[in-house]
């Protein structure tokens, strides 16, 4: 198409050359023909059905989507890994099939793979592969034939005449991620090496533009606002003048910068609470003149959303609403995902939902102490926060604030079971090490604890940042009763079986641990039980989880709750 109209050009130049010879010549420069590529992208959507308060949602999505390829039909649409896993009721409790039905009605063209894709093993994934109808790429997995059919390692989609050559990054932390054996024989290689040899792969094969999806997100800035993260490492880490995007997901930030003067790196906020557009202009050699990328916050308000896709959640939410629509319980005061330092993942300090479930295992099993990964820990608690997420009733404007069995199961969505086991105070100190090793940077192994109050300091190297601990009181403060923290102890300890076998870094404790019941169902006996909550997050140096600096590293603001 962009050959013919060259040509059309051209002839067009020499008429008007040849019919001024008469006269005074007249000189034509015929304009050079471009074409627009336009790139709507989503990240970490983890089955987002539904909005969160007012924003997202694939239906208003779907609409959105839908006018910008109106505006340009030359679109392509992506997300990058993540989609599935960790999703809320309406589509966990289906095994995320709704997800995967909703992208194709969003008419996504391609995704990778994310740690939460393989959440439920290779078998489900491999289920999910077959029900989409778009495309899976990932470009740095060993052993993809053996584990998984009809996942492409590259795809080249013809947009208006120019080729778009599309390579997959999955995480290489992954595996730490998820349980021990759930990616089969698949083994991540390393995403640098495979990023360049898919870019050069995608040029042989005629490819113009070159796209990266990755699994890869920006962590936090710099005291000079510079990012880091590995979506950085590897945008600064390619050969440089292969690629021209590349999406990145996984850390709920939102950036876009040019990286080597041509790669255009972009990531969103996570679960469609904003998308990118990304418009690359093309010229007749192929080559991107232009590159831009502007963030669209999908609000509800004054948008029709997608028919077809509503009636497909009303459906659903009719299905589950006499299930996950009871009141269980209730709170006294609001149960938010978000910690005490104002981290909406909850992933930098003590938080009232990760003291509620570590509360509730230590209470139910008796233990000692209890220890949950902050990454477990997906939503809000109470109503109205959990929103239609957690088949919410109609919010009051006062507590007692509902909590429903819905907002529980959106809490916990992993179907993890609770497990106990009994180890030595230094293997207890290896936990919370563990738990603070990536201060201050926020991810996922944060730890969350019942039992004890503990002190660490920021600026120490990480396995070596745990100062003192001592127990907690029957009222949940912290006495002065120091916890012995060398070999020498023993103590009873309660977490969930994803961080018994190893998840998160955590030490594996598997062979000498005890299953006990689904994880959702001891939080959701307790709330029961124990209703009214009135959670607390007391300040330094009484609370749960206390950070302290002995250089220049600083601690994250921590905001009591009241």
């Amino acid at each position: 198409m962009r050959r013919f109209t060259r040509s059309a050009a051209l002839v067009a130049g020499l008429v008007l050359v040849v019919a001024g010879s008469a006269g005074a010549r007249l000189e034509v420069q015929a304009a050079k023909p471009t074409t627009a590529i336009q790139l709507l992208t989503v990240s970490d959507w983890h089955g987002q059905l539904v909005p969160i308060s007012g924003v997202g949602g694939a239906a208003f999505l779907k609409t959105y989507f839908d006018q910008a390829r109106a505006a340009n039909p030359n679109t392509l649409t992506f997300m990058a890994g993540d989609s599935i896993g960790a999703s809320p009721p309406i589509s966990s409790f289906f095994e995320d099939e709704p997800a995967i039905e909703a992208m194709n009605m969003m008419g996504v063209t391609a995704d990778t793979f994310g740690n939460h894709n393989f959440d439920r093993g290779v078998e489900h994934l491999q289920r999910m592969v077959d029900l989409a109808e778009f495309d899976f790429i990932a470009s740095n997995l060993a052993n993809l034939e053996e584990n998984l059919d009809g996942v492409e390692t590259l795809k080249i989609y013809d947009v208006g005449g120019v080729k778009v050559g599309v390579v997959g990054i999955v995480n290489e932390e992954a595996p730490t991620l998820v349980k021990p054996g759930a990616l089969g024989t698949l083994e991540i290689t390393d995403s640098i090496q495979a990023a360049n040899k898919g870019a050069i792969a995608a040029k042989k094969a005629g490819a113009d533009v070159v796209v990266v999806l990755t699994h890869k997100g920006v962590r936090g800035l710099n005291p000079d606002g510079s990012p880091f993260g590995e979506l950085i490492d590897l945008a600064n880490g390619v050969a440089a003048g292969q690629i021209d995007v590349i999406v990145g997901d996984h850390t709920d930030f939102q950036y876009s910068g040019v990286h080597q003067d041509r790669i255009l790196v972009v990531e969103n906020r996570s679960k469609g609470l904003t998308f990118a557009n990304i418009q690359l202009v093309v010229d007749e050699k192929g080559k991107v003149v232009s590159r831009s990328a502007t963030f669209q916050v999908p609000t509800n308000a004054g948008v029709t959303p997608d028919p077809g896709i509503q009636a497909f959640i009303n459906d659903l939410n009719a299905q589950l609403a006499p299930i996950l629509g009871i009141v269980i319980g209730s709170s006294m005061k609001e149960i938010p995902r978000a910690d005490q330092c104002g981290r909406p993942d909850g992933r930098l300090c003590e938080s009232l939902v990760g003291n509620v479930v570590t509360d509730a295992l230590r209470t139910t099993y008796g233990t000692d102490f209890a220890i949950t990964n902050s990454g477990g820990l997906r939503a809000a608690l109470t109503c109205p926060l959990a929103g239609s997420g957690g088949f919410c009733p109609a919010p009051g404007p006062t507590p007692p604030f509902p909590i429903t069995r819905g907002a529980v199961l959106g809490v916990l969505p992993f179907g993890n079971q609770s497990t106990t086991t009994t180890v030595t105070g230094a293997e207890l100190k290896a936990f919370l090490e563990n738990g603070v090793s990536a201060m201050p940077g926020a991810n996922g192994r944060f730890a969350q604890v019942s039992g004890l109050c503990f002190t660490y300091d920021i600026s120490m190297p990480a396995g070596s940042r745990v100062t003192s601990a001592v127990r907690q009181a029957a009222d949940g403060t912290c006495t002065t009763t120091a916890i012995d923290l060398t070999a020498g102890a023993s103590y009873s300890l309660a977490i969930n079986d994803f961080m018994a076998a190893g998840g998160d870094g955590y030490p594996n404790v598997l062979a000498k641990s005890t299953t006990r019941n689904l994880m959702d169902q001891d939080v959701a006996d307790y709330v029961a039980t124990s209703s009214p909550l009135t959670p607390v997050v007391r300040a330094f140096p009484n609370g749960r989880i206390n950070c302290t600096s002995s250089g220049a590293v600083a601690c994250p603001t921590l905001t009591p709750s009241p």
